[in-house]
């Protein structure tokens, strides 16, 4: 990346599809919504990419978040900072009669809507439209929202829990905002679908009204890694149109125990070696207990950071950030987890594709899964 070297190498799709993505912002107030499309997309010639990092305000928000030390944000900024996702951005979407699934990622803790764009790029080849939040609720490492006023914008930060409070309840508080958000995020697309007119008032040159026959909105599922991932289990108990969730490395604690017995539809929990706990596995099980299709399995070799973009960071630059690294190679990781995520969603959202070839993973069958999480350190 720049005069860096390649220090960040996204893999592009691996799916039939070439993938788009463009940024979306709806509303002038911390209650509209802001998010990443990926999509399918027609070859373009000449297809300008997305920065990874889309703002040089990200990297500071990524510095503090990540690492404690803002300071380093102007370093992260030239490591980082012109690193790409090859996806062709802005490009025109590839129309299908039938319609596209549609997928509602949701992001960690201290994270951001493109941080997992590997992720959400893979899904997009195979056939499916993500729509990666950025959430609002001070859990992103920062985000901004632009008021009416021409050419203002008012930032986000990133906030730990206050001292003296309780960690649960101020998680529980931002957990419950954010699977909201997942909602709004759906009823954004459920009005587009039906021929109301929303502008992006990003002013990207990306018509969203292409979607209005693009959609087919009875296939909807909700994603999202750690915080993210009991986010997306929180959705659908907030919104009965998600058919299912696909939680990676879920982070159970912020979820209170009420509302395990009001989880109505099936999860798949694709959990890495080192971040589960006993107590944490214990609060999937609760709710495989009460769904028969829930699954739970862990991909073997993996940390937590593996189910990011950060995988593909250079080991030196990811060690020296999150420590000890997986010992399975990234690329090998995302197929495991794409691959089970895909079977999983074809079962549950009844796609015509042929995503079934991968349901052994669903069952942990294979050298690098396993139907039950081997208990290492814990780390966020």
């Amino acid at each position: 990346c720049g005069s860096m070297g390649a220090m960040l190498a996204l893999p592009p799709g691996q799916g039939p599809q070439r993938v788009g993505c463009t940024d979306v912002m709806v509303g002038h107030t911390r209650q509209g919504l802001f998010l990443r499309l990926f999509y399918p997309c027609l070859p373009q010639a000449g297809a300008a990419e997305p920065l990874w990092v889309p703002r040089p305000e990200y990297c500071g928000g990524l510095a503090d978040a990540t690492l404690g030390r803002r300071w380093c944000s102007a370093l992260l900024g030239i490591a980082i900072g012109s690193c790409k996702v090859p996806v062709s951005w802005n490009g025109p979407l590839e129309p299908r009669s039938s319609g596209y699934p549609l997928i509602i990622f949701s992001h960690g803790l201290g994270a951001f809507r493109t941080l997992y764009s590997s992720i959400c790029t893979e899904l997009a080849s195979w056939g499916l439209v993500v729509a990666a939040l950025e959430h609002r609720d001070h859990s992103a490492a920062t985000t901004y929202f632009c008021p009416a006023e021409a050419g203002t914008e008012e930032w986000i930060p990133f906030q730990r829990v206050p001292r003296g409070q309780k960690e649960f309840y101020f998680r529980n508080k931002q957990v419950h905002q954010r699977a909201q958000e997942c909602a709004r995020a759906l009823r954004l697309f459920q009005g587009i679908a039906g021929g109301r007119s929303v502008p992006n008032i990003l002013h990207q040159d990306w018509d969203l009204s292409v979607l209005k026959d693009n959609l087919d909105l009875s296939k909807v599922a909700v994603m999202g890694h750690s915080f993210g991932g009991v986010t997306a289990v929180l959705a659908l108990v907030k919104e009965p149109s998600f058919s299912c969730a696909v939680a990676l490395d879920a982070w159970m604690f912020p979820l209170e125990n009420l509302l395990y017995p009001e989880v109505p539809k099936p999860v798949l929990f694709i959990n890495t070696e080192r971040f589960q706990t006993p107590e944490s596995v214990a609060k999937m099980k609760r709710l495989s207990s009460r769904n028969s299709q829930t699954r739970i399995v862990t991909v073997l070799g993996t940390v937590h950071e593996d189910q990011t973009d950060f995988a593909f960071l250079p080991g030196k630059l990811f060690s020296r950030i999150f420590g000890r690294r997986g010992t399975l190679e990234p690329h090998k990781a995302l197929a495991i987890t794409s691959r089970a995520a895909l079977a999983f969603l074809q079962r549950h959202l009844k796609l015509q594709e042929q995503f079934g070839q991968w349901d052994e993973l669903l069952e942990g069958v294979g050298d690098l899964v396993a139907p039950a999480a081997p208990f290492g350190r814990s780390r966020l």
